[in-house]
């Protein structure tokens, strides 16, 4: 099923959300790049926690090895990984998943008050 085909169809998901279903890595750059909001919230999920359901799903059923490409876009267009729906977020989600790709990811593009100024401290 192509992008296409599943927006033609009844389902949940908004057009951002359905990219990262379907691991359209060009299409979700190109529906961020157009203003998207990286932290949209549909079906109780971000795009983050969608993006890290979606490639623990990928590689298990696969059998492939995991890759973090969805939260690496997400993460360059400002997704907040501790953004919390129903109390959970990303990054809970990728540490319940054991996705340590999407982890280590998190960490780096993080930009909360607190990691900013322990870098920072490390750095003088």
């Amino acid at each position: 099923m192509t992008i296409a085909d599943a927006l033609n169809h009844k389902n949940p998901w908004t057009p951002a959300h359905q990219a990262v279903e379907l691991s359209e890595h060009a299409t979700l750059t190109r529906i961020l790049d157009e203003g998207a909001d990286a932290d949209e919230v549909c079906c109780q999920m971000t795009l983050l926690m969608h993006a890290i359901d979606t490639e623990v799903d990928v590689a298990n059923q696969s059998g492939e090895p995991i890759d973090s490409a969805l939260t690496a876009i997400l993460l360059a267009y400002g997704a907040d990984p501790h953004l919390a729906v129903n109390g959970e977020a990303a990054y809970d989600w990728a540490r319940k998943l054991r996705h340590d790709m999407a982890i280590r990811l998190m960490d780096r593009f993080s930009t909360r008050t607190t990691k900013l100024a322990a870098r920072f401290r490390r750095i003088r």
